[in-house]
């Protein structure tokens, strides 16, 4: 197994935990209900992780407003964490991998904190 080194891994990374998303009996309902276009949601994706994983400032924009028009809980957050790292370990291994399966805990983490802050106003 090799390292997360370019957009091709991106990609690999970003359509494969979407495939397990929306398998999911939990998440997947969820994401179906609110993407409408799976390919500008995957696009938008790839752009963000290239951002955040390469250096590449090919993202702009907010990812948290979207959410919270999502009916999520926080055991859902768990089970996107366990499908991103199921997913990053089945297909890397290595510096960038570990940085991922990190800023994905910490992104996953801020959304529940601020979601339920949201929903308790």
């Amino acid at each position: 197994m090799k390292d997360i080194e370019d957009m091709k891994d991106i990609q690999l990374l970003v359509n494969s935990f979407y495939t397990e998303v929306r398998k999911d009996k939990d998440l997947g309902p969820i994401f179906e209900a609110f993407i409408k276009n799976w390919e500008d949601h995957l696009k938008k994706m790839y752009r963000f992780w290239q951002t955040i994983l390469l250096n590449e400032k090919t993202y702009n924009g907010s990812p948290f407003p979207p959410h919270v028009k999502l009916p999520i809980k926080r055991q859902d957050f768990d089970i996107w964490i366990q499908l991103f790292e199921k997913t990053i370990n089945q297909h890397f291994k290595g510096e960038k991998a570990e940085e991922a399966k990190n800023k994905a805990r910490q992104i996953a983490q801020v959304f529940s904190i601020k979601l339920q802050y949201i929903k308790e106003q």
